[in-house]
């Protein structure tokens, strides 16, 4: 069950997550904190994935709750739903373009859409986690999800996946701008020229006339012939790179001509979106018919992308490959944060594991237990560590105790995925055992 943290003293806000709530009771457990330092507290000692910021609330500063969990990143990720006042207000917050923001409702969208976005939420509960805390770190995933013609989904799923590779170490800060400003193009694209099938002077004359897209948007969905559309995204996360494939339902269109010299200027309204997302990501390309688009996006390897943010003061130190960073039965009085390269870690001579930045910290284990070093650790590449005295760690920690409790909710979650292989392994044993006799 997930901590859902709502920062509201609005009854009508709390009234529509109570209600929701009930139906996803063995989801979602609501924390109301209708006070801002109870909230930034909640967000300290808990780390939620979900918060929902109600900026309709004026007795709450919702504005230094986002700066406090925009602030470290690496420890406050997951998903914040916005809730404001108005549309204009929606705009200032959107434009805000705080990656941690999933959607942003009004206060009449909130209250009309909430349930559905609990059921999302619940469908993709995969791409919401802790740092550190997902299972599946270094494999190859492919996936897909069916979106319907909603901006509200199409905010979603790109919240979704952005946020997933970004705390995956696959994406940095700038591959997140580049994909989430292309994912939200070609999904865009998909739902008004696809599945509306608005063309790009129809869009023109309705703007111009002073018209509000959603609205024109609304109006084709009554229609028989586009209401029952669908968005199709596919997604393969490889080593190398991630592909993502956007498909409509729409009858296509003439791309080769938003991507020739002719295409609209910077002084056309809209329709400049194709050639943005063709300069921000590796080898956009369309099916003849013109209903599918598929990019990729090239992964960083090796390399973290967000330092925590008590770890900012201290140098990072570049080693060399077969650099030794510690020795077995050394005495263990530093830990080591992993900026980038590949580690080699040795007991007795043997290899028994390689760490990268996805494993976060080099000697953890016999830093907290006090204990002699139980390995030798050895540079398999060049790379960089942050190295953090003992002593200052752990004033660190007293500053800023949710960071231990970040370390040790890490730890746990290595010693029940530690549980889960041994158990796969105690039966492929067993089973083994059982074909022999």
């Amino acid at each position: 069950m997930k901590k859902l943290l709502v920062a509201s003293s609005n009854q009508e806000v709390l009234g529509v997550v109570k209600n929701a709530c009930l139906n996803y009771s063995d989801y979602f457990e609501p924390i109301f904190c209708p006070d801002t330092e109870e909230a930034m507290s909640f967000v300290d000692y808990e780390l939620p994935e979900i918060k929902i910021l109600d900026f309709t609330s004026t007795d709450i500063d919702c504005d230094k709750i986002l700066k406090a969990i925009s602030s470290d990143p690496w420890l406050h990720n997951g998903g914040i739903i916005a809730v404001s006042t108005n549309p204009s207000e929606a705009q200032k917050i959107e434009d805000l373009k705080d990656p941690n923001i999933l959607i942003v409702q009004t206060l009449y969208t909130f209250k009309q859409n909430f349930s559905g976005l609990l059921r999302s939420l619940i469908r993709n509960q995969q791409f919401l986690f802790n740092r550190g805390m997902q299972d599946r770190i270094g494999t190859e995933e492919k996936g897909f999800f069916v979106c319907d013609n909603n901006p509200m989904d199409i905010r979603l799923y790109t919240g979704f996946l952005v946020n997933y590779l970004y705390c995956t170490n696959r994406i940095d800060d700038d591959g997140r701008f580049a994909l989430q400003s292309t994912l939200m193009e070609l999904l865009t694209n998909a739902l008004e020229h696809g599945n509306c099938g608005i063309s790009y002077e129809e869009k023109s004359e309705w703007l111009n006339n002073g018209g509000i897209i959603l609205d024109l948007i609304d109006q084709k969905l009554r229609m028989p012939e586009y209401a029952e559309r669908k968005i199709h995204i596919e997604y393969e996360i490889g080593k190398e790179k991630s592909t993502f494939v956007v498909k409509d339902d729409g009858d296509g269109f003439d791309w080769r001509s938003r991507l020739s010299d002719s295409a609209p200027g910077v002084e056309e309204a809209h329709g400049r979106g194709i050639a943005l997302s063709k300069s921000l990501v590796s080898d956009l390309r369309y099916n003849d018919k013109g209903n599918e688009v598929s990019f990729d996006i090239q992964n960083i390897r090796n390399v973290s992308n967000t330092v925590p943010g008590i770890m900012m003061p201290f140098k990072a130190i570049e080693y060399k490959k077969h650099d030794i960073i510690c020795r077995q039965n050394e005495p263990s009085n530093d830990l080591y944060f992993i900026v980038s390269g590949r580690y080699g870690v040795y007991a007795n001579r043997k290899l028994i594991s390689v760490l990268t930045p996805n494993d976060m910290f080099i000697g953890e284990m016999a830093f907290l237990l006090n204990d002699r070093r139980s390995a030798t650790i050895m540079a398999a590449e060049d790379g960089k560590l942050i190295r953090i005295p003992k002593t200052m760690f752990l004033n660190l920690i007293r500053k800023n105790p949710h960071y231990g409790l970040f370390l040790s909710k890490l730890l746990a979650q290595r010693v029940i995925r530690q549980n889960r292989r041994t158990l796969q392994l105690s039966a492929e044993i067993a089973q083994l055992k059982a074909q022999k006799s």
